[in-house]
């Protein structure tokens, strides 16, 4: 925006108020207001703002005032254009209100009325064009953007990816539910640990690097590998992968969902411990391949990489003793309490020691055993030696050939799940917090789901960058939003003309801006509809 003075040749020059924009390929300018009529000095006044010349142009006395938060929700913005994100949720309100929400996950979690409530305290229409925003608007984006998710995930993917990796890492979570009104909420396996709390799950399908490309929302009674069906349609309908490893841990990719993988798609995943003691029965493998390093034995065209983990070895066995510490001070405890209380009865104490151990799951080899008043333990110690057999001992399995990757490579890849599990505590309980949900819609909660997995994507891009920055020292991406948070606009009026502008960031507002690529616009001007900073 700029301050132009056109010729006249019977006439005193007319004095425009003129931006530049672009249309196609072509630098085109318009004319926001003729400001002929205004005094020279005010005509100086705003030429000195518009060229950043702050200090010259305000008077002396003249007192700022703080307006809206910039720095955070600016710094927001210009990732969300690196990562594809912004052209992707579109320009319009919608979209708009879409990159919103995103960026409220980061900053503030909680429901849609929380965000419309931030958003007030927010420069919005300054960094993303849109005037306000009330609870009403986010719950249609919600719908919106559930009834797009999957055009919106290929574009995405496509822009971030260029070619499809060869390489997908799936896993599966589930979130409780406060309430009992959503309609995609049942009992089911619950990973929370929450008992009589209905839940939704969650499936994840993550590239190598453990970044999300797609998620989608299940009932709460739905089996794990029962979701693996609809990520790989989500796989070979929209990314149009042809040919591609799925890397899934050992209670998804079961027999069933492996005999229907289409052709082209090959599998990583692992074996139990009852399939391990099957193959052992079977001679298929040998105990005396469980060492440290990797093991392989390829039967009938399937690759088993075999080992033993001495540190999770002596973890199982720390634990194990633990809880045989435990029970044993239980039955000492039910003693004393038998022995001071002669009408206790006897068979209720055996029952909560039996409960006890079968809680433990030790009941396979350690027994409670009464006789008279008095309780003890017996130990089948041939039972318990089949029982820790197969300590730190685990089985990857695959069909991928050997030409394509080795055993070393397997190992790996199946190890890489992890950043999936990564993904999934920083969706649920870390700066994303997943739950509460907040909403009942079917469609709303998968949208709800969505906008966390695209928070997500913004939140791995930023660390990234800080990583590249900060090294491991990296402050976390929550960290760096609160402090650019802080940087407000400032607000003046000169000549009865509002005018806006961005103060100098601190120092260490400054090194977050340098670390995240993001340089502030160095003037705005006060009509609102000339202050945005796009």
């Amino acid at each position: 925006m700029y301050v132009a003075t056109i010729p006249n040749r019977t006439s005193p020059p007319a004095i425009l108020i003129r931006e530049s924009y672009r249309e196609g390929d072509t630098i085109k300018s318009r004319t926001i207001a003729n400001i002929t009529r205004w005094p020279k000095q005010r005509i100086e006044v705003l030429k000195g703002l518009l060229r950043g010349d702050f200090d010259k142009a305000m008077p002396d006395d003249e007192v700022a005032k703080q307006g809206k938060a910039i720095g955070a929700l600016f710094t927001l913005r210009e990732a969300s254009k690196k990562i594809g994100l912004d052209s992707i949720l579109g320009r319009t309100d919608r979209g708009r209100r879409a990159l919103l929400l995103v960026f409220a996950r980061l900053m503030i979690q909680g429901s849609r009325l929380k965000a419309a409530r931030w958003a007030e305290e927010e420069a919005i229409e300054e960094t993303l064009g849109i005037d306000e925003v009330d609870e009403d608007d986010l719950y249609e984006v919600l719908d919106w953007l559930s009834a797009n998710q999957e055009k919106m995930e290929k574009r995405l993917f496509h822009a971030r990816h260029g070619a499809p990796p060869a390489l997908f890492l799936y896993d599966v979570t589930s979130s409780y539910l406060e309430g009992e009104q959503n309609e995609l909420a049942d009992y089911g396996y619950n990973r929370d640990k929450k008992r009589g709390k209905k839940q939704i799950v969650i499936g994840l399908l993550a590239d190598p690097e453990g970044d999300p490309v797609a998620v989608r929302v299940f009932e709460g009674n739905t089996a794990d590998p029962n979701t693996v069906e609809e990520q790989i349609k989500t796989l070979t309908t929209s990314f149009g992968v042809t040919e591609v490893v799925l890397v899934g841990d050992r209670g998804m990719l079961k027999k069933p969902q492996i005999e229907s993988l289409p052709e082209g798609f090959r599998y990583i995943t692992a074996i139990t411990k009852p399939q391990i003691r099957s193959l052992l029965g079977k001679g298929i493998l040998q105990m005396d391949l469980f060492e440290d390093s990797l093991a392989e034995v390829v039967h009938e065209k399937i690759r088993y990489i075999l080992r033993r983990n001495p540190e999770r070895k002596k973890e199982i066995e720390q634990n194990r003793e633990a809880k045989t510490q435990r029970i044993h001070a239980f039955v000492t405890e039910k003693n004393t309490y038998l022995a001071d209380h002669p009408k206790a009865d006897p068979k209720i104490a055996q029952r909560d020691i039996d409960e006890k151990i079968k809680r433990f799951n030790m009941d396979a080899w350690i027994k409670a055993v009464r006789e008279e008043r008095v309780l003890h333990l017996t130990i089948d110690e041939d039972a318990r030696g089949e029982e820790t057999l197969l300590d730190g001992c685990y089985v990857i399995k695959s069909d991928v050939p050997e030409a394509i990757a080795d055993k070393d490579a397997l190992h790996e890849r199946y190890k890489d799940l992890a950043l999936v599990e990564q993904d999934f505590r920083d969706m649920k309980t870390a700066c994303l917090e997943v739950r509460p949900v907040y909403v009942r819609k079917e469609k709303r909660t998968r949208g709800h789901v969505f906008v966390v997995m695209l928070a997500l994507i913004l939140k791995r891009h930023m660390e990234r960058l800080l990583d590249a920055a900060y090294g491991k020292k990296r402050p976390a991406v929550s960290e760096a939003l609160r402090a650019l948070d802080r940087l407000c606009l400032q607000e003046r009026d000169v000549e009865g003309i509002p005018f806006r502008y961005i103060p100098i960031p601190d120092e260490r507002q400054s090194a977050y801006l340098t670390a995240l690529g993001v340089t502030l616009p160095k003037k705005l001007v006060g009509q609102k509809r000339h202050a945005h900073v796009m």
